[in-house]
């Protein structure tokens, strides 16, 4: 799930990612261009209810970000909820919200 909500300011927008948890992940990861796809950068956060896993950031309004989530470091998964989906240069695709 992604949540779009207005930002500190009137150019940013406030993301939140949501991912369903999963018995078999200890760790999960937002990865995308917004944050140089560094897989350490955005670790996601179990919900109070333990039931998905969460993270939420400020994003530049008008613009598109590709993204993936990487669960226990080696498993990239994309959103279903995805405004879009680009083809990558590893024969998959990435997720892309557009603000």
């Amino acid at each position: 799930m992604i949540r779009k909500e207005p930002g500190s300011r009137d150019d940013l927008v406030r993301v939140t990612f949501e991912l369903p948890a999963t018995v078999w992940a200890e760790s999960v990861s937002l990865v995308g261009d917004f944050n140089g796809w560094d897989p350490a950068a955005l670790p996601m956060a179990r919900g109070r209810n333990q039931e998905s896993w969460r993270a939420t950031i400020e994003l530049q309004r008008g613009r598109e970000y590709q993204f993936r989530y990487l669960i226990n470091g080696s498993q990239w998964c994309n959103d279903w909820d995805a405004d879009r989906y680009v083809p990558n240069p590893y024969g998959g695709d990435n997720s892309v919200v557009v603000l």
